[in-house]
């Protein structure tokens, strides 16, 4: 899907968002690999009321989007978000967190909600 340039009011509204350490880390790392709350819970060291602020915040804009199995939902970024090339144009910028999910699994706590 095609995406479209968002105008200075948008692009500064996204840039906020993002301007967050924590949501720009799950931004990256949806990016990459759909996560569970209880996994952000466990990279981010935070409660889980507070990732699942963060997380209300980028579904609110349709930056993220869940699916849910079983009780728990998952997080990717969402494909059809009309500022996708401007959003990933950002994140590219930033170092894959990859390392960080590959840690979670050596912990065995990645996908602990299974």
């Amino acid at each position: 899907m095609q995406t479209t340039s968002p105008d200075i009011d948008t692009a500064a509204n996204i840039l906020k968002l993002l301007g967050d350490k924590t949501r720009l880390g799950i931004v990256k790392i949806v990016s990459e690999q759909e996560c569970c709350v209880c996994e952000f819970v466990d990279l981010f060291q935070m409660t889980q009321p507070a990732v699942s602020q963060h997380l209300r915040k980028l579904k609110d804009v349709g930056l993220v989007s869940e699916s849910r199995r079983g009780q728990w939902i998952f997080y990717s970024l969402n494909k059809t978000y009309p500022f996708l090339d401007f959003v990933q144009k950002v994140i590219e910028q930033i170092p894959s967190q990859k390392f960080k999910l590959e840690e979670l699994e050596a912990q065995g706590k990645r996908i602990c909600c299974d």
